[in-house]
């Protein structure tokens, strides 16, 4: 995605800039833009208020310290600019899955992270080989890596809180180069393609969009099989076969939705995971396999506590699921315990349970 410059920026940088997003196209990014590293100051009340009306749950990440996640001057001192990347990943594969599986989000199937911060880090070691301090930031808590795509004029806010590319979607993940250098930002944001559209909205299973961009963790399922503790009884049978995030407002999105058609039938390692083994997986294996992700405290019991969820929910009848599930709810952890009670009743009933 080629972005403007404004006119009357200094030659060098502009010859700089377009050489920098070159580099990242050819990294392998599907979009670059650059903003100027002023701070997200609307960024920060939003926030700020978000946290005191309770919608961050028990969120940390960039809640825990807006002063810091809105500036990123905080990232690199004399920060004049931001050059801000996008990676593409794939979209979910149109059929289900199998019985007894768990579903893994689209973004965390692979690491989609570390490919787009390698990309970043050749951004960053050009504007270095020419003399600028630069730093790489990506979901790692030190910068709102939506509102630095809004500003580089990627993408827009679409209802989900999500940041949407014309055409494609919100089916990317984003970070940026925090630099000194003064790039010449790109000149337009781009237009809201919503409109009237709140299809994200609706099709939300715990109703968790509760107005235009704005989201209540306390019901998200996306936070609530990453969040300490027991999954809240109510919202259980909604977390269906999800191991790990949920992508039910993307997949309705009509913006995305020709990326979803082109993934098609396409191979989707990673995509389900057997509920079974991440119960009798060590906490080595668990750890090995997903310890990219944002685990609760590092700990894989919580993995197993969503795993115990999704066999709940499973609708086959299987011998093997249910001695598996007697045998934790025999377990001295009584989170691992609890869930997988409900879990037995769940399959005995076809029916909301409490614990």
């Amino acid at each position: 995605m080629e972005q403007g410059r404004e006119p009357g920026s200094n030659d060098a940088c502009d010859v700089l800039a377009d050489e920098v997003c070159a580099l990242g196209r050819r990294a392998g990014l599907d979009a670059v833009g650059i903003a100027d590293a002023s701070p997200f100051l609307a960024t920060r009340r939003h926030l700020e208020e978000r946290r005191s009306r309770g919608l961050a749950a028990d969120m940390q990440f960039t809640y825990r310290n807006p002063e810091r996640s809105t500036d990123p001057q905080r990232t690199l001192s004399g920060a004049r600019s931001l050059v801000v990347g996008a990676l593409h990943t794939p979209a979910p594969r149109l059929q289900p899955p199998e019985p007894s599986e768990a579903r893994v989000a689209a973004y965390a199937r692979d690491d989609h992270y570390g490919e787009l911060r390698a990309a970043l880090r050749e951004m960053a070691e050009l504007l270095v080989d020419q003399g600028w301090q630069a730093r790489v930031v990506a979901d790692d808590n030190a910068l709102v890596d939506r509102e630095a795509a809004v500003r580089a004029g990627i993408g827009w806010y679409g209802k989900n809180a999500n940041v949407l590319l014309p055409g494609r979607g919100s089916w990317f993940v984003l970070g940026s180069v925090v630099t000194d250098a003064p790039l010449p930002p790109s000149t337009e944001p781009v237009r809201d393609g919503c409109g009237t559209c709140d299809r994200c909205m609706s099709a939300c299973p715990t109703g968790a969009i509760v107005e235009p961009g704005v989201v209540d963790a306390r019901r998200c399922l996306a936070w609530l099989v990453q969040a300490p503790g027991s999954i809240p009884v109510e919202f259980r049978q909604a977390v269906g076969d999800r191991l790990y995030g949920c992508d039910d407002c993307q997949e309705v999105c009509p913006i995305g939705q020709g990326e979803r058609s082109e993934a098609g039938h396409e191979s989707s390692a990673g995509a389900d995971v057997p509920a079974i083994w991440v119960l009798e997986a060590s906490d080595s294996d668990l750890l090995d396999r997903f310890g990219r992700w944002y685990i609760a405290e590092r700990d894989p019991r919580y993995l197993r506590r969503n795993a115990l969820v999704v066999l709940g929910n499973a609708t086959d009848e299987d011998p093997l699921v249910d001695a598996l599930l007697h045998r934790f709810a025999g377990s001295p952890d009584p989170m691992l315990g609890e869930h997988a009670a409900w879990a037995l009743a769940r399959r005995a009933t076809g029916k909301l349970v409490a614990p």
